[in-house]
């Protein structure tokens, strides 16, 4: 068995990667005029809730496999709460490749529930990005957003992505930046990250 620490120090350095590869994307990268205003993410919070989750994962008996994934996953959230926090951008080398991982490990272990849960969740967002015209909703939010149903399963990732929409609107109205974009990948990486270890020990 993974010792407990072990797990924590490796989710811990996936973390930091994540950060160290998304200041290099976002390098030289402007927001858009009409995107959210850039700041600055916590880099120690997002490692530290990274070495959280794996050793709470391994805590909870998660197998070599399912620890495997986890690591891709928590790479994907932490890297992109931090591109749209900085430059307004969820870029696709962190949703779609971690994305395309986990469909095509689904499909060899015959999962298809997995597939049909990013689907569902896929498609309400979709059709948010579609009517918006990419303003209310990215097309990389809806992205990471599938990835968020891959890994969590519909009907928990139903449950965590509609907490993230609410937390979203109400920091977003006491922030009173009721006419500016949300950076809605952050409210989408922390809602999939507190459930990660509900949703792979499922």
């Amino acid at each position: 068995m993974i010792p407990i620490a072990l797990a924590a120090v490796f989710f811990g350095c996936i973390a930091f990667i994540a950060t160290q590869l998304s200041r290099a994307v976002c390098a030289g990268v402007s927001s858009a005029p009409d995107g959210p205003m850039p700041g600055t993410p916590p880099y120690a919070i997002l490692v530290g809730a990274g070495a959280l989750i794996g050793g709470s994962l391994v805590a909870l008996g998660a197998t070599p496999v399912q620890i495997g994934v986890a690591a891709i996953v928590v790479f994907s959230l932490v890297a992109c709460w931090c591109s749209d926090t900085m430059c307004g951008l969820v870029p696709d080398v962190f949703t779609l490749a971690p994305l395309a991982a986990i469909l095509l490990f689904a499909a060899a272990q015959h999962q298809w529930e997995l597939v049909a849960s990013a689907v569902i969740v896929f498609v309400p967002f979709a059709a948010a990005a579609m009517l918006s015209r990419g303003h209310g909703m990215g097309w990389g939010d809806v992205k990471l957003v599938a990835l968020a149903g891959a890994a969590l399963g519909a009907p928990t990732a139903v449950f965590a992505l509609a907490i993230a929409c609410v937390a979203a609107v109400v920091v977003h109205k006491i922030a009173r930046a009721a006419r500016g974009p949300i950076a809605f990948a952050p409210y989408i990486a922390a809602a999939t990250g507190i459930a990660l270890p509900l949703g792979f020990i499922r």
